[in-house]
């Protein structure tokens, strides 16, 4: 149980939030949906509720509706509590109209003194759109055991493309460079999570309040002062991905439908929780036909659907070819339709006889209530 450890998720990053098209133009980066069931908020909320921290601030910016409505008291995480659990923190609540964080210190000042009134004495910063099922309690034993200023985790299985990723570069002796958006992934890539005391973070905020250029935990905090802070890594082993493009979350989309991955990410000993919601059981026609899927509850299947993966309510009808898709909530596939390497966001409707694809490194993205 992590009581001395303060949990503050950032569910934006917009540096390249726009790559995600029409998924993030009504919906926060934390709130785009994944893997059948899933927002990607779920898994940072569900890796602070499994270590027993019970302080955590949801910070909030721009198209926040959707994330609230997912979240709502943070009950389905145990957050929703009289003393503690989870505080939404509206943007801009210091400075209205100064438009979106350029970064996490520039957040967290515009906050005024929430961290401040932080009553633990250790803070963890991490993005919600990170995919990843980590055991926090061994980051935060190794940050006291090193005695580090700030504890990054780090893996060296790559999951973004480099140009949207920091990597931790060693040195001989012993320290780090930091590499912002190389060319080729280079080192430890960076995985928006850090452990640092409460008295260093409040310090940057302090900083980041007195000076318009000091925003950004990376560029102003950490690489500037690589010779004075000790930094040392956690290398976290398991499997973790982050999100930068359609292609990517196609392709961590699909990792899922290996079993390793789908193992390693829903384990028993930490349990991934979600929203509840109550559906009933998915209907499969006799001339159904359904291989290497995942599907939710709730769906009518009539046709044929290999290697997709199919969120609550979709309708595949008869004669249908269904193949390589990720179809999200309320999705309908018209009668004798045939679609492949497509993407279609919920309340989508597909016309009977339609034929539409795209591409493994391009696949076609279809927009919230769309009709084709």
């Amino acid at each position: 149980m992590l009581t001395n450890l303060h949990a503050i998720i950032f569910t934006n990053r917009s540096n390249y939030e726009s790559n995600l098209n029409e998924l993030t133009a009504v919906r926060s980066m934390s709130s785009v949906p994944y893997g059948g069931r899933y927002r990607l908020i779920d898994f940072m909320l569900s890796n602070v509720t499994n270590a027993g921290i019970a302080d955590v601030g949801l910070v909030l910016q721009e198209n926040y509706q959707s994330l609230l409505d997912h979240v709502e008291s943070g009950k389905d995480w145990d957050l929703a509590r009289k003393r503690g659990g989870l505080r939404l923190l509206p943007p801009f609540s210091q400075k209205p109209g100064s438009g979106n964080p350029r970064g996490r210190v520039e957040a967290l000042a515009n906050l005024g003194g929430y961290v401040a009134d932080i009553k633990q004495e250790y803070v963890l910063l991490a993005d919600g759109d990170v995919v990843i099922n980590i055991d926090l309690d061994k980051v935060f034993e190794a940050h006291l055991a090193s005695g580090a200023d700030v504890t990054p985790v780090c893996t060296k299985h790559y999951t973004g493309e480099p140009n949207c990723t920091v990597y931790y570069v060693p040195k001989e002796d012993g320290k780090y460079d930091i590499v912002h958006g190389p060319d080729e992934a280079v080192g430890m890539e960076d995985l928006n999570i850090y452990i640092m005391s409460k008295e260093f973070l409040l310090k940057q905020v302090k900083e980041c309040a007195t000076h318009s250029n000091y925003y950004s935990m990376i560029k102003h905090v950490l690489m500037p002062n690589l010779d004075k802070l000790k930094i040392v890594p956690y290398v976290f082993d398991g499997y973790a991905s982050r999100i930068t493009s359609v292609a990517s979350y196609f392709h961590c989309s699909m990792e899922l439908l290996k079993p390793q991955v789908l193992g390693d990410l829903f384990t028993p000993d930490r349990p991934v929780f979600s929203k509840d919601r109550t559906d009933p059981s998915t209907y499969y026609s006799p001339e159904s036909s359904v291989k290497n899927s995942i599907v939710s509850d709730g769906c009518i299947i009539e046709g044929v659907v290999e290697n997709s993966i199919l969120f609550r309510n979709v309708k595949i009808g008869k004669g249908c070819v269904v193949k390589n898709c990720i179809l999200m909530k309320d999705v309908e596939v018209g009668d004798n339709a045939t679609i492949n390497y497509v993407i279609a966001d919920k309340n989508v409707s597909v016309s009977a006889n339609s034929n539409l694809g795209g591409a493994e490194s391009y696949p076609l993205l279809i927009g919230k209530g769309s009709k084709v």
